[in-house]
């Protein structure tokens, strides 16, 4: 494995916390799941802040602001309160149920589907209603067996092949975050989409401090000091304190593209802010009456397909990173991991947050030793402290944590040697889900890609007996999923 090893030294539980997460039986202990949690944390805080900026609106009359169909508009600190309480519990209770190190929080992709495609067509309450109805569904997958059957099926080379396409995924995320890649304007005159930096150079001050928080956090990593990923962290926040002290970036807020992207490395005024959770129920079911029902049906069937999947390859991703995938594929609790999850569908939308669920960028604290639900628990109090101290942690700036996601992909790329690449009826499979989870944003357009062709090519082969029926099945939606538009159209929806 590309992390610490597993392999108990032990498995006589030292004590009731250890008993109870199996701490020593996955060969952790207590201080790298404290450790990972922390880590994990301080990479996926940044949704606090980019959630209220995808779902919410300072003021209506606010150029782009997310009206709905009425004309109101999410608060950002409404939205930014609740992110981080969902985010908190529902990572708390998967920890404690699952014992699982995978935090949660909104997903990205999802939120901005809401966001974008399905609010114009309501209110922001009926939107999230539509959430909560895929969270529900979702649950009903689970208890029927349906999800973990799923799960179940697909392939073990697939799988890998979701890791590492995670794995770049993630990477790219970091690149971005800190600018390192940037898409080029339309005025650009040219046909490539994205460039390094600003005009081919690393031309601003916080992708500097990505560059050298990158470089600290891979010499660390490389004489494997323990907290590596932290320690890079945090000294790339110091450094980004002192230069901005300096040299005054600012903040980037889509105008300054010298300046820093998402949290703003000064010393806070204040460290505490009370949360205003007004939007916590404030949900409702007239969708299904605003607009046609096979409108809303397809609108929730989207939901799903992409939260189901979005989810089993991010699992499948960090189980194995994790090492807690056995020989046969099989990840351990993951019928109570499938359920949490479907409730944080639920909670994401019954608190108006969108649907929560497992985060890739939980491969940092795995990276850092994290085995357990015990690095959960951290995350998620340290996600309820969010709450209180958003001050505090938006000192922490994108740039001085994308390093950690660029280590992690770099990790999760070792996968790739557990692919077949001599059976070309795996390797465009595998091929495909690896580059298009990247080249479209989204996990389970990469996924959706590679089953299809999986099922397509073993099946034009000869080898249709080798594929299981729910891939076929699988295959057929995802079918379905890409052909959205057309489908819709033709319905008249």
């Amino acid at each position: 494995m590309a992390t610490e090893q597993t392999t108990p030294s032990s498995t006589t539980p030292t004590s009731k916390l250890d008993g109870f997460f199996k701490i020593s039986e996955r060969g952790s202990t207590v201080a790298r799941e404290l450790r990972g949690g922390l880590v994990t944390f301080v990479t996926m805080a940044y949704i606090v802040v980019l959630n209220p900026l995808i779902l919410g609106s300072f003021a209506p009359d606010d150029a782009g602001a997310k009206k709905d169909v009425l004309g109101a508009i999410l608060p950002v600190s409404q939205v930014a309160a609740v992110t981080a309480l969902v985010a908190g519990v529902m990572t708390i209770l998967f920890g404690l149920v699952a014992n699982l190190p995978f935090a949660m929080a909104t997903g990205l992709g999802i939120n901005t589907f809401v966001a974008v495609t399905i609010v114009p067509q309501m209110t922001w309450p009926e939107a999230m209603g539509l959430v909560l109805v895929n969270g529900l569904v979702v649950l009903l997958l689970v208890v029927t067996g349906v999800r973990q059957a799923v799960f179940n099926a697909v392939p073990n080379e697939l799988k890998a092949a979701i890791a590492v396409g995670i794995g770049l995924f993630i990477c790219f995320i970091g690149l971005v975050d800190a600018g390192f890649v940037r898409r080029l304007p339309d005025a650009a005159g040219t046909t490539v989409p994205v460039g390094l930096g600003i005009n081919g150079s690393i031309a601003s001050w916080p992708t500097l401090v990505f560059v050298v928080g990158l470089l600290v956090t891979g010499i660390l990593f490389a004489r494997k000091v323990k907290g590596a990923i932290l320690i890079g962290v945090l000294s790339a926040t110091v450094l980004s304190i002192v230069i901005e002290a300096i040299v005054h970036a600012g903040p980037s807020k889509g105008v300054n593209p010298l300046g820093w992207n998402l949290g703003y490395p000064a010393l806070p005024g204040e460290v505490f802010s009370l949360p205003d959770l007004s939007l916590v129920g404030d949900v409702s079911f007239g969708a299904w009456t605003r607009i046609p029902a096979i409108t809303a049906a397809l609108l929730v069937f989207t939901l799903v397909l992409t939260d189901f999947f979005d989810t089993v390859g991010t699992m499948t991703g960090l189980g194995k990173e994790a090492g807690l995938i056995d020989a046969e594929g099989q990840l351990p609790s993951v019928n109570k991991a499938l359920f949490v999850d479907g409730l944080g569908a639920v909670a994401g939308g019954a608190a108006s947050s969108s649907s929560n669920t497992v985060y890739i960028e939980s491969a940092s604290g795995i990276a850092e030793g994290a085995r357990t639900g015990l690095a959960n628990v951290v995350t998620g109090l340290l996600f309820i402290a969010a709450m209180f101290l958003t001050p505090l942690y938006e000192v922490v700036p994108v740039e001085a944590a994308a390093p950690a996601l660029v280590v992690v992909g770099a990790l999760m790329m070792m996968q790739v040697k557990e692919i077949d690449f001599g059976d070309f009826s795996i390797a465009l499979p595998a091929f495909l889900t690896i580059v298009v989870m990247p080249f479209t944003y989204s996990i389970a357009n990469g996924i959706g890609a590679g089953f299809v062709s999986y099922v397509l090519l073993r099946a034009l082969t000869g080898r249709a007996r080798s594929v299981h029926p729910l891939m076929w099945v699988v295959a057929a939606a995802f079918t379905v999923y890409f052909a959205i538009g057309p489908i819709r159209a033709a319905f008249g929806a």
